[in-house]
C-alpha cells in the first residue's frame, strides 16, 4: 500500500469526523462509530474495492459539507442531513451491505436512541 494511499485515507477519515461535529449529538455518536467500523473493516480491501470505498466516502463528505454550510446559512430552519439512496445503488450492494444498511437505518430512526449524550454547558454564575 503506497504512502499516498494511506495519507489519502487518513485525511478523508479525519475530514469526516470533523464534519460529524455539526450533527446532532446522537447522530454524531452513531456516525462516528459507523465510520470507525467501516474504515477498520476495509483496511485489507483490494485496490478496486478500496478505490470505490474512498469514492463513496468522499461523496458522503462532500454532501455533508454542503449540508453543514446550508445549515449554518439557514440557522432559523431545522437542519436536515442525509440523502435518499437511489434504487440503482441498492442493486449494487451485497447482502451483507444491505443488512448493515438496514441496521444503520433502524438505529438512526429509533425513537429512544441508544446514546445518551448531553451537550456541554457553560457553568452558570
Amino acid at each position: 500500500m503506497s504512502t499516498l494511499h494511506v495519507s489519502r485515507v487518513r485525511a478523508l477519515y479525519r475530514r469526516i469526523l470533523l464534519l460529524h461535529r455539526v450533527l446532532p449529538p446522537d447522530l454524531k455518536a452513531l456516525g462516528d462509530q459507523y465510520v470507525k467500523d467501516e474504515f477498520r473493516r476495509h483496511k485489507t480491501a483490494g485496490s478496486k474495492e478500496a478505490e470505490r470505498f474512498l469514492q463513496e466516502w468522499e461523496a458522503y463528505a462532500a454532501v455533508l459539507w454542503q449540508q453543514a454550510n446550508e445549515s449554518r446559512q439557514n440557522s432559523t430552519e431545522k437542519a436536515c442531513f442525509g440523502i435518499s439512496l437511489p434504487e440503482e445503488k441498492l442493486n449494487d450492494f451485497r447482502d451483507e451491505q444491505i443488512g448493515q444498511l438496514q441496521e444503520l437505518m433502524q438505529e438512526a430512526t429509533k425513537p429512544n436512541r441508544q446514546f445518551n449524550i448531553t451537550e456541554s454547558r457553560k457553568p452558570k454564575f
